[in-house]
């Protein structure tokens, strides 16, 4: 396993971390699948520690993952792990059946501290903003709130989780309230889309790596589409997100763009299509950690091995297929949600 340094932080990260959504089970809120379907604990406590042993050190969850439940994994197999780098998210809540946004300062303070018991930590390594808007920044709560918890000391850093398809305005929006001079940035580091298919978030990417943030790639096979295990017959659990953001189209349309234009570079690097999808993303020394879901033992294993960097023409070539194959295909995600 190869590390990377998160920013300007401190924090010395793996570069394939461990993604803990799909951990948190089947949870819905009113009729929404916020989950991968059903997921059992021992399996998931397994997955826990296979990533260990392949080197993993950066564990990323949120509370709204299984409302709260992935938190809970994380802290009773990781609780007195030192090594273990813990990301969290606060911002989504279930109230009335219904998902809402709180941003408030504080509510995120109350948040966080059920975070720390439920992830039986003193402080959170990494505390983000899950894909907080323009509109919550400009009430300017949840900065005062995150700074003031980096204060007391239940956050070491922070950063925000950018959303899916619009990533620019919020980061712009930090990354211009830095003067430069400071040692670390306002919001020490981004989450983002970043994969083979969805590649909307390269520039914002590449000017915050240059301004000294962090960056987490997340989604880098796509739900799963980039692992090339899916035909359009594919059917989903409805508890399981995928139920409506995978569609028949989507898969079908996918496949036939990788099959006639990414997978011949497997056999190039004799890498798996996982290896590809991972190695891409990891070809940009912007990137600190990418965030594969992992929920058996064989995902710790499959997602950590032959990485390595692609040759600049094949990244080149890779990149220009965002212009002319995959926007389509990315408006008709968005359309899904």
């Amino acid at each position: 396993m190869n590390y990377r340094k998160f920013g300007k932080t401190d924090l010395m990260v793996s570069e394939i971390g461990f993604g803990a959504w799909a951990i948190g089970g089947n949870a819905v809120v009113g009729t929404t699948p916020i989950g991968w379907g059903p997921a059992d604990d021992n399996t998931s406590v397994a997955a826990l520690r296979k990533a260990l042993d392949v080197g993993i050190n950066f564990f990323d969850t949120a509370d709204f993952y299984g409302l709260g439940h992935s938190e809970q994994l994380i802290g009773k197999e990781l609780r007195n792990n030192k090594e273990a780098i813990i990301a969290t998210k606060v911002g989504h809540r279930a109230i009335d059946n219904k998902i809402q946004l709180d941003y408030s300062k504080e509510y995120i303070i109350e948040a966080c501290e059920k975070s720390l018991k439920r992830l039986k930590r003193d402080f959170i390594d990494y505390y983000q903003l899950h894909s907080a808007r323009l509109q919550h920044f400009e009430k300017e709560q949840c900065i005062e709130a995150m700074e003031l918890l980096k204060k007391h000391g239940k956050i070491r850093y922070w950063g925000l989780s950018l959303n899916t398809f619009y990533p620019e305005p919020e980061a712009k929006y930090l990354m211009e309230k830095n003067s430069g001079e400071a040692r670390l940035p306002v919001g020490q580091g981004f989450q983002l889309v970043f994969n083979l298919i969805n590649q909307k978030a390269l520039p914002v990417m590449e000017e915050a790596y240059k301004k000294g943030y962090g960056i987490i790639a997340r989604m880098p096979l796509q739900f799963g589409l980039l692992t090339g295990k899916f035909t359009e017959d594919a059917k989903f659990a409805k508890d399981d997100h995928r139920n409506f953001r995978l569609t028949k189209e989507i898969i079908s349309r996918t496949n036939k763009i990788l099959d006639e234009k990414v997978w011949t570079l497997c056999k190039k690097y004799n890498i798996s299509k996982t290896s590809l999808a991972l190695s891409f993303i990891l070809s940009f020394d912007s990137v600190s950690t990418v965030i594969p879901g992992i929920r058996i033992p064989q995902h710790a294993i499959d997602n950590t091995k032959d990485i390595l960097q692609l040759d600049d023409a094949d990244i080149d070539y890779l990149k220009e297929l965002y212009n002319s194959d995959w926007v389509e295909i990315v408006d008709l995600m968005e359309k899904q949600g």
